[in-house]
């Protein structure tokens, strides 16, 4: 399961030029479904981005985590994330978990997030998505638990 962590100002998802989910500051994850992934994986990845450390302390170091600083989560699926890039010009989409699959785990993981944290927002699942973020920093960064 691969989740790509931003840390944000603000950030929202759009469909059809509705709102669906937004935040102040905190972290917009992308989230992707890989074959093989199971709820040990989402369980894995959800644990390790609570308490991943992205957000300044008092020196100024990132020390603390979106938890520390009671800040948003949205999470947004994207499938894309696990494409093979390495041959050719168009990429394989093969890696990522059949659309089944794929939302009974992003859906695994919002609920599970939604328990641990206060502030969970989604994207939704198979929708033409408009993403905007601020992206406070830049902070990015790839997360991967494989099975």
């Amino acid at each position: 399961m691969i989740g790509l962590l931003q840390r944000v100002s603000s950030a929202s998802v759009a469909v059809d030029g509705v709102a669906v989910g937004a935040i102040d500051a905190g972290l917009m994850v992308l989230l992707c479904c890989e074959r093989g992934d199971t709820e040990k994986e989402a369980d894995a990845l959800l644990a390790k981005l609570l308490r991943f450390r992205v957000f300044s302390d008092g020196a100024d170091k990132m020390n603390l985590s979106v938890t520390d600083v009671a800040g948003g989560l949205l999470l947004v699926p994207q499938f894309t994330l696990a494409a093979d890039t390495r041959s050719g010009t168009r990429p394989s989409l093969s890696l990522a978990a059949s659309p089944q699959e794929a939302v009974r785990l992003f859906d695994y993981f919002v609920r599970q997030a939604r328990r641990q944290h206060a502030q969970v927002a989604t994207g939704q699942f198979g929708a033409d998505m408009k993403v905007s973020l601020v992206n406070d920093g830049p902070v990015t960064f790839w997360l991967q638990v494989t099975a």
